[in-house]
Parts: structure tokens; sequence; C-alpha cells
């Protein structure tokens, strides 16, 4: 059975950077699709990033395409989400979770797995950004 656990959130100030990193254990990441998801206060999950696990293509959300990166490390069963020039509104519980893909073929089109149709989570990591 697949578990993950994030891990890497804390308090950081305005402008700051933070790497999260999801870590599998009971059963391998490899040929799987990961995808990193923000709760922030009232909201539903967004997906920021998801990486394939086909051939690590990878999918940034716009809301912090240019900020936020993701990568799986080679050899080890981590994916992670290094986070720049962080903002306030950046706040939230950041979840890792993982899926044969990071789209469905739905409707004739590709479209990004929703948080629903991820069937591994981990427990979450909280992430503060001060101004």
């Amino acid at each position: 059975q697949l578990q993950l656990v994030e891990s890497g959130g804390g308090l950081v100030q305005t402008g700051g950077t933070l790497t999260l990193s999801c870590a599998a254990s009971g059963a391998t990441l490899e040929r799987k699709a990961v995808a990193w998801f923000r709760q922030g206060p009232g909201q539903d999950r967004e997906r920021l990033a998801c990486i394939s696990g086909a051939d690590d293509s990878t999918y940034t959300s716009a809301s912090v395409k240019g900020r936020f990166t993701i990568s799986r490390s080679d050899g080890k069963n981590t994916v992670s989400l290094r986070m720049n020039n962080l903002k306030p509104e950046d706040t939230g519980t950041y979840y890792c979770a993982a899926d044969a893909s990071c789209h469905l073929y739905v409707g004739g089109d590709y479209r990004p797995r929703t948080s629903d149709q991820y069937a591994h989570w981990g427990q979450g990591t909280q992430v503060t950004v001060s101004s």
C-alpha cells in the first residue's frame, strides 16, 4: 500500500523560499504521476503542479508558474516542490497525491485530474507566509 508523507513546510517571510518533499513508502513512485495541491483557509484544494510517471513531463498551474518547480529525485522515491518568491496568498496546507497520470481523457480532451481523482494522498504540511 503506497503511503505518502510530506515534509518541509514552515513559516517564511514574503519573498522567501521553501522546498517541500513528498516521500513514498510501501510502494514505489516509479511510473506514478505525483501532484502537489494547496488548500488555503476556506478554499478548495488547488492543483499546483504535476509530474508525469511516464516521462517526467511537468505541468504547472498558471497561478504559480515561474515561482514553483516540481521535480523527481532520480533513484529516490521522492518528489519535491521548490517554491520561490513566496507570497502571503501562498499560505495553506500543501498535499502531495499520486495516481497513474496527471491527466484524464474526458469528453474528447485531456484534462488535469481533479483532487477527487487521485487515489493516494499524504497528510499535508503547513506553509505560512508572513507579510
